[in-house]
């Protein structure tokens, strides 16, 4: 008798202790994700979800194969988010030396457009070096939660002092290049020197030796890993999957904010030409608006919204927004749909204005759903799906 008590009191025991961890999963999977509200689109109702909270500035997010996510935070961490949100305490080891200065810290993340065989992670960040700071790239293998193999494939010279315009975005064109941004690093005549990297879009092969048809390659005293110049401070990037065609977007001064289509060898410029005015004065920056053998951006924002990361939808689960472009804006917490007729931007609409904070970074996943990062001190991962 007294063994039956004894086995039901263990068998009530574990059922307990079941329920318990029931219940502690279903609560630690709906801390996991909060739903923040539904939204109507001139196109497209949706929701937005939190999927990961606790991230320190975060400022670049990328798709593991498996379903994971890749975050930086600028102070220096990268940090692996799992399927269900959950974000890893434990850092990724094995980055480079990272400078959390400024405006500069860890920036953006990309993986090799063959990542599945071999593993590659780049890196964007600031670090200091003989005369100040800049912006370099690194690269190595994700081997679990460690990059091995770690190698600077890219320094941004000069170093110049001062902690302002680092860029920085990431996007692999569709002949394997990496392309990235530089930010004129708060010196406005970077944007038109040539023998600086300072104020442009950089062009290198996959393991940083220069293209050899990259257009400034054979120009004596210019770099030869510049693309473009005449860029004030890109912070976003992306590519068209239909068209192949690589957008870019960077902060004027005070007015100015552009949006621009990346060609080879274009002078984007800064500071000749801008729709930005002085800070604080109003006053004219360099020769006006329009100068010959100068691009005119196909968008500009005046006053400034201080746009940040970009991305083209090109899934299912959003078809009123198939084609459309959207980035995140830092100044005015909120996200811009855009629709673009070729080369030009011919509709703009502001979605989440003051709703989620600034809004630092824009991904198209994997699963049709947009992603969103948020550049605060507490800042979050937010997903973009379908209301109802």
């Amino acid at each position: 008798m007294k063994s039956n008590q004894n086995r039901e009191f263990s068998i009530r025991g574990a059922a307990m202790r079941l329920a318990t961890l029931l219940l502690l999963t279903v609560s630690l999977s709906s801390q996991a994700e909060r739903v923040v509200g539904e939204f109507d689109s001139e196109k497209q109702k949706f929701r937005v979800v939190v999927v990961t909270e606790g991230l320190e500035h975060p400022w670049g997010l990328a798709f593991l194969p498996d379903g994971r996510m890749l975050v930086t935070e600028r102070p220096g961490r990268l940090r692996i988010v799992g399927k269900d949100g959950t974000l890893d305490p434990e850092p990724v080891g094995g980055l480079p030396v990272i400078s959390a200065y400024g405006q500069g810290g860890l920036l953006d993340v990309a993986l090799h457009p063959d990542f599945p065989n071999n593993g590659l992670v780049y890196l964007s960040y600031a670090e200091a070096g003989d005369g100040g700071f800049s912006t370099e790239v690194a690269r190595g293998r994700l081997a679990g939660n460690r990059l091995e193999g770690t190698e600077v494939i890219f320094r941004a010279l000069p170093k110049v002092g001062g902690g302002r315009h680092f860029g920085s975005r990431f996007v692999f064109g569709h002949d394997g290049k990496l392309y990235f941004s530089l930010g004129d690093r708060g010196d406005r005549p970077n944007g038109q020197d040539l023998s600086t990297h300072h104020g442009s879009i950089i062009r290198i092969n996959d393991d940083g030796s220069v293209p050899s048809d990259n257009p400034f390659v054979d120009r004596k005293g210019a770099k030869p890993e510049i693309y473009t110049y005449g860029n004030r401070n890109p912070q976003g990037m992306t590519i068209d999957p239909g068209t192949g065609r690589i957008w870019e977007n960077e902060h004027g001064p005070q007015g100015g904010d552009e949006v621009n289509v990346i060609k080879a060898g274009v002078n984007y410029g800064w500071p000749v030409i801008t729709y930005g005015r002085n800070y604080g004065f109003g006053t004219k920056i360099g020769e006006g608006t329009h100068k010959e053998g100068m691009a005119q951006p196909a968008l500009e924002w005046t006053p400034s919204i201080a746009p940040s990361g970009m991305a083209f939808y090109s899934g299912e689960k959003f078809p009123g927004w198939k084609g459309d472009l959207f980035v995140g804006a830092l100044k005015y917490e909120l996200l811009v749909r855009l629709e673009a007729d070729g080369e030009k931007i011919v509709h703009e609409e502001y979605l989440l204005e003051r709703v989620l904070g600034r809004i630092r970074d824009v991904r198209a996943g994997p699963d049709g759903l947009l992603y969103l990062l948020t550049d605060e001190p507490d800042g979050v991962i937010a997903r973009i799906e379908p209301a109802g």
